[in-house]
């Protein structure tokens, strides 16, 4: 019997210079985020590296992917793409940028899955026309989100859970976890200002920032979550649940690509 292929997941990567060396790029991807994928899916991850300029590639991508995962970073969407100015110290990587949006507007032309965490939260709202606060921390009316951010503490006490969310009354995530407050981990200094007009708040923090969206149309399956549900795949409910609603996603998705004439 011939054995049936995984559905692809293809997970963005970021550009960053070895040793420090700017002349020596690499391109990689945290090995949490290939650990959800092959833990908390029935996918096969593939790594996307972030220097793709060319229509073509965006099209094969399309016919090659089954689901796109924008993971987090070190560095920010590029202010330049919402109108902002740059504050001094912080990291970008516009090649990942050009990559992102790029993979971005291919999910919306080909309904492919997509889930969005942390800079890939920011960076699909900056993609349909959103902002974003460059610096939380700064602002008095709002908590600490990055409170373990370089800490000093183990990475695996970093990504602990940091403070409470409360999901939307009658929105996907609530109901796909069951749940109206849920505790997540917290590491970012960038956060959502203004929401863009395509996407519906799907979890707020206690302070106002908003912490998940989904696509208000329900063509297709784009989520993304402003925490690290990647982090603790093996033993956090919800995010073994995040995961399999878009492993679910993806293999309906690869099947109608198989079978079109099954959409209808």
């Amino acid at each position: 019997m011939k054995k049936t292929a995984k559905p692809v997941i293809g997970i963005i990567c970021d550009v960053f210079p070895r040793d420090g060396k700017a002349d020596r790029p690499f391109h990689g991807v945290a090995a949490e985020y290939i650990r959800a994928v092959q833990l908390g899916t029935r996918c096969t991850p593939l790594l996307i590296p972030a220097a793709l300029e060319q229509t073509a590639d965006w099209q094969q991508l399309c016919r090659l992917l089954d689901g796109i995962l924008l993971t987090g970073s070190r560095t920010n969407v590029h202010p330049d793409r919402y109108a902002g100015q740059s504050i001094a110290g912080t990291l970008h990587d516009r090649h990942r940028d050009t990559t992102a949006f790029g993979l971005i507007d291919t999910a919306l032309q080909c309904k492919t899955p997509l889930l969005g965490i942390c800079r890939g939260f920011q960076e699909i709202n900056v993609a349909l026309g959103g902002t974003l606060h460059q610096n939380i921390t700064a602002m008095k009316d709002k908590q600490n989100h990055a409170q373990h951010l370089d800490s000093g503490l183990p990475q695996d006490q970093q990504y602990q859970p940091a403070h409470h969310i409360t999901l939307t009354a009658g929105g996907y995530l609530q109901a796909l976890l069951g749940q109206q407050r849920i505790k997540v981990n917290s590491l970012h200094h960038q956060g959502i200002q203004q929401l863009a007009a395509a996407l519906s708040q799907e979890a707020i923090a206690d302070d106002g920032i908003i912490e998940a969206f989904s696509l208000t149309s329900d063509e297709q399956f784009l989520v993304a979550v402003q925490w690290h549900p990647e982090w603790h795949i093996k033993e956090d409910p919800v995010s073994q649940q995040l995961f399999s609603a878009f492993d679910e996603a993806v293999h309906q998705y690869a099947a109608l690509k198989t079978h079109p004439s099954n959409s209808s």
